[in-house]
């Protein structure tokens, strides 16, 4: 299987470049503040300097390196990406299998809860939590994304669990003697996994979204930073009004590079 996959995928071009370009984003976001030339909040030369050969990305309002701080955000923003990603696709996937599988009354009162969490506002949750919590941390940022964002995961998942569960191998299964959660792991789970991937692709795509809106609000982490922090910074301070493209057009670049690229390999798997 593993050849096969190999086989496919260096002869799927649109696998090859979204899965080439978010590799580079990647490993920008884990080696890029070791090497970054100076600190994410570091005040190192005047403000307003253009992009030169010393600071490549010119300077902030605050006298900070802009393609320094660029390389410590991706850390932050793919941490919350993944972090929203993992924990919506555990809420989703339980309750999708157990509704799916049970179905019944457990079905509907699963069904019920979901459409309670869809008709949650998250914005107006998350800004009254953020008037009871002075700090926030990526780690917050990503299981609150990760708590509001499984629906469609559930209803998803549920849907297909009820086409497999009356298939002859899970008939097969019944007869074997298996219970029902080792029949949903084992069987049912594994003619999915190209779909469940494809959802965590998804996933991981709209939480990072989700992040920058949130950030660029100005109600993402107060310890650290991110791509939608600096577009925020860029905003408050002016940065549009001064003409300084280089602080506010890179992490919007960026962050429209990087969901394009989960897109396109979401499509070149599909």
């Amino acid at each position: 299987r593993r050849l096969e996959f190999r086989s496919f995928a260096l002869r799927n071009k649109k696998f090859l470049l979204g899965f080439g370009v978010e590799a580079i984003f990647v490993l920008a976001a884990i080696f890029g503040p070791m090497l970054a030339p100076f600190g994410d909040q570091q005040f190192v030369a005047p403000p307003f300097l253009h992009p030169s050969a010393h600071h490549l990305l010119g300077t902030t309002y605050f006298g900070e390196d802009t393609f320094s701080v660029l390389l410590y955000s991706l850390r932050d923003s793919y941490l919350v990406g993944f972090l929203g990603a993992f924990f919506a696709g555990i809420i989703g996937l339980t309750i999708g299998f157990a509704a799916g599988w049970r179905g019944g009354l457990l079905d509907e009162m699963l069904q019920m809860f979901t459409n309670i969490v869809i008709m949650m506002p998250a914005l107006v949750l998350l800004l009254v939590i953020g008037a009871y919590f002075k700090t926030h941390s990526a780690f917050f940022e990503g299981v609150f994304i990760g708590a509001t964002s499984w629906p469609w995961v559930a209803r998803a998942v549920r849907a297909q669990t009820f086409t497999l569960r009356d298939r002859d191998f899970v008939d097969l299964a019944r007869m074997s003697g298996k219970r029902g959660p080792s029949i949903v792991v084992k069987d049912i789970a594994p003619n999915m996994a190209s779909y469940l991937l494809l959802v965590f692709i998804l996933l991981f795509a709209g939480s990072m979204l989700l992040a920058v809106s949130y950030d660029f609000l100005g109600l993402g982490p107060t310890n650290g930073v991110s791509l939608g922090d600096m577009m925020n910074k860029a905003e408050l301070w002016s940065g549009l009004t001064l003409h300084m493209w280089w602080w506010f057009i890179p992490p919007g670049a960026v962050m429209t590079l990087i969901v394009a690229a989960l897109y396109i390999s979401n499509v070149g798997l599909d």
